[in-house]
């Protein structure tokens, strides 16, 4: 089998073509190249591409001039549109080593039976650890204590301090209850929280299994003391909290959002903390990415701000390459891979003969 593997910053080529050493099928060809070396370039060029889609930039010549028998393409942020597609006529499964699929035309693929794999859940313990890590810092004013040091000040009085809470016996709100979302709760567990979920396409047993409760977004908002952000971006889910879910807050509640800026409404949010309608906020996700220096998050005192990192480790990304593999490989040995984005590409006669060549 030829392989392209299309690497950048944050996962090499060199490491998806160690990956591709447990693909069942041994003898590949392997051809290795990197799209984005530089860490900051990457980081605007992703965001272009994550806004726009994969046609922000024209087909990467190192797709355009690859071998034209290649079979499958494994990337992380490179852009893979249509004309990509066309520039392989022998390509049948392409796999992106992350959630998110803004880089990848699915459609065009689905059109052309080109299989496309991507991998949930590949930096859950990274963002759920990180989501933690945010809640204590707001809550306890870490960040906002180490700055006064490093500006001099021995600072012991923050714009909360009438009422700091401890985190046991409070109640945490989670909205959206996969993968990360468990994982927040089962890790918060020794401090003894009450867990609430609003989470519409998650089962009560679900909920129930993690000594969670499901609630509607209403009850959520009005109960819980943290209220943190786990659900997926979709065209429904856009704009999913508002001035109508800050209104519910108690002013003492903290806003936690690891996920993504547009599920919430910015605007209504920096109100809230203005007006102190609310205790404070984390942010790791924003519309506009890097911040600007004159960005109005950066006149608030109640809030934790961070560079969209959450899921960001060297375990997440080292292990990705595999994770992806392994999920396709499933595919080539005529099993079920849980994370194919379109099984309809798998009616496609083209994509048909080339699985029924694998079993061969």
């Amino acid at each position: 089998m030829n392989i392209l593997c299309i690497g950048d910053a944050m996962i090499p080529g060199s490491q998806f073509k160690k990956a591709c050493a447990e693909f069942s099928i041994r003898k590949n060809v392997i051809t290795v190249n990197d799209w984005e070396s530089d860490w900051d370039r990457l980081q605007n060029r992703r965001l272009v591409i994550e806004k726009q889609g994969p046609d922000a930039e024209p087909v990467l010549p190192m797709i355009q001039n690859a071998d034209k028998e290649t079979e499958m393409l494994l990337v992380l942020f490179a852009p893979v549109p249509a004309g990509a597609m066309d520039a392989l006529p022998n390509l049948r499964v392409i796999g992106a080593a992350r959630a998110g699929m803004e880089n990848v035309d699915v459609q065009a693929a689905t059109e052309r039976g080109i299989l496309v794999h991507h991998i949930m859940g590949r930096n859950a313990q990274a963002v759920s650890d990180f989501t933690i890590g945010l809640l204590l810092a707001e809550a306890r004013n870490i960040a906002r204590a180490y700055t006064a040091i490093q500006q001099g000040t021995w600072r012991k009085t923050f714009v909360n301090s009438d009422i700091i809470p401890e985190i046991s016996g409070k109640t945490l709100g989670l909205i959206g209850f996969g993968y990360i979302g468990q994982l927040v709760a089962q890790k918060l567990a020794g401090f003894e929280l009450e867990i609430l979920v609003y989470d519409p396409f998650v089962s009560d047993e679900v909920v129930a299994e993690s000594r969670a409760r499901k609630v509607s977004k209403e009850e959520l908002f009005k109960q819980a003391d943290f209220v943190s952000v786990h659900a997926r971006l979709t065209e429904d889910s856009k704009g999913l909290i508002g001035r109508t879910e800050f209104a519910l807050m108690k002013p003492t509640a903290i806003f936690i959002n690891t996920a993504r800026a547009g599920l919430v409404d910015e605007d209504a949010l920096y109100d809230a903390l203005k007006q102190k309608k609310i205790a404070g906020a984390a942010l790791d996700v924003f519309s506009t990415e890097p911040l600007p220096e004159n960005s109005r998050w950066l006149e608030l005192d109640n809030v934790t701000l961070t560079t969209h990192i959450a899921g960001t480790t060297a375990d997440a990304l080292n292990n990705s390459p595999f994770l992806l593999v392994r999920d396709i490989n499933k595919l080539l040995v005529g099993e079920n891979p849980r994370f194919l984005v379109n099984p309809d590409a798998l009616q496609h006669p083209d994509t048909q003969a080339w699985l029924a060549s694998l079993q061969a």
